[in-house]
């Protein structure tokens, strides 16, 4: 056993013993390796939907497990995500009652989108070498919380994907190059340790149209990179198709080879259980195609970007009203994490 190897804990996490099985899978993977004593850490969460539906948000039960373990060790805790053109963080925030969470154990929630940015330059960097970020995270050590689910435009989102939401609203102007934006945004912002929430995971459509998997798990590394292989690997995915995990890799942020991961706890193998890939729905598709067209500067750069964004809402509250609701309540209903989201 190399000693240089990244080491990721892969826990089974049933209902009622979330948290517990938090605790565990961070303290085999050393999390106080990675964060320093004393220190104001920001949890980055995944609320970049506001249309409810569990396996596309951050889960209550893991977020607590988060904060519980850390609480004693660090001076101040605060909880972070930002705004989408088409979802506001603070109503995903109550949809999920992690607002009652911050108030339970004094985290202090900030929405980035509506906080200070600082503009950091950097010429080294690949397409991001001047960009506004949320001051916040330029004094806080960052624990990335992602969901396990896959996604349109990167195959999966996990760890090194979840920082996108530390980008400015219109973050999605960075959509032709997404791959190297992220690789630029975790070199800008690099997360210290990640915990994966995979209790209930989203397969098909994602990040926002998929359905519901329950997985049962939670995930937890010091290299987000070397977690989100193992999380693809548990997914049926290819990491060899997953451009910004192989070129995060190539730039140092972590790695993606199998003999250079020790996996403790569960193995991939016996955890294993393939997910629907996502492929574009109606808003991503058309999205592509108008940036692909002479249309583009018009949709993108001028007003004309409200209206599209008002459609794909619309998109979105209907696809809500004929699949999301039946989706969200078999969840509440019939798994037994239905009870995190019925509190």
């Amino acid at each position: 056993m190399r000693p240089d190897r990244s080491r990721v804990a892969v826990h089974r996490a049933p209902a009622g013993a979330v948290q517990a099985a938090v605790r565990d899978a961070m303290e085999a993977a050393s999390w106080r390796s990675f964060i320093s004593p004393g220190a104001e850490v920001a949890l980055k969460v995944n609320l970049g939907w506001d249309v409810f539906l569990p396996g596309a948000v951050s889960a209550p039960w893991v977020v607590e497990g988060v904060i519980t373990t850390v609480r004693d060790y660090v001076s101040k805790i605060f909880l972070v995500e930002s705004d989408q053109v088409v979802a506001k963080a603070d109503r995903a925030l109550r949809q999920t009652g992690l607002d009652e969470v911050c108030r339970n154990h004094g985290v202090t929630w900030v929405n980035m989108s509506q906080g200070r940015f600082v503009r950091i330059e950097d010429p080294s960097r690949l397409v991001l070498r001047s960009v506004e970020l949320p001051e916040i995270l330029t004094r806080t050590e960052l624990i990335t919380l992602p969901v396990m689910k896959t996604h349109n435009k990167t195959v999966m989102t996990g760890a090194v994907k979840n920082q996108w939401g530390c980008l400015q609203t219109l973050r999605h102007n960075f959509h032709p190059f997404l791959a190297q934006a992220l690789v630029d945004v975790n070199t800008l912002v690099r997360p210290r340790f990640a915990v994966m929430d995979a209790t209930v995971g989203l397969e098909g459509d994602g990040p926002k149209s998929g359905t519901p998997k329950e997985m049962g798990l939670v995930l937890a590394s010091g290299d987000p990179v070397a977690l989100d292989a193992v999380a693809a690997r548990v997914m049926g995915l290819d990491v060899d198709g997953i451009e910004h995990l192989l070129l995060a890799a190539a730039n140092g942020l972590g790695t993606v080879t199998t003999e250079d991961i020790e996996v403790l706890g569960e193995s991939v193998a016996s955890v294993a259980r393939p997910f629907r890939p996502a492929h574009h729905n109606a808003v991503s598709w058309f999205e592509m195609a108008l940036r692909r067209s002479l249309l583009r500067d018009l949709v993108f750069h001028t007003p004309a970007f409200g209206l599209f964004c008002w459609g794909a809402r619309r998109y979105y509250d209907l696809w809500e009203l004929a699949v999301g609701r039946h989706l969200r309540d078999r969840v509440l209903r019939h798994s037994l994490y239905g009870a995190q989201w019925r509190r």
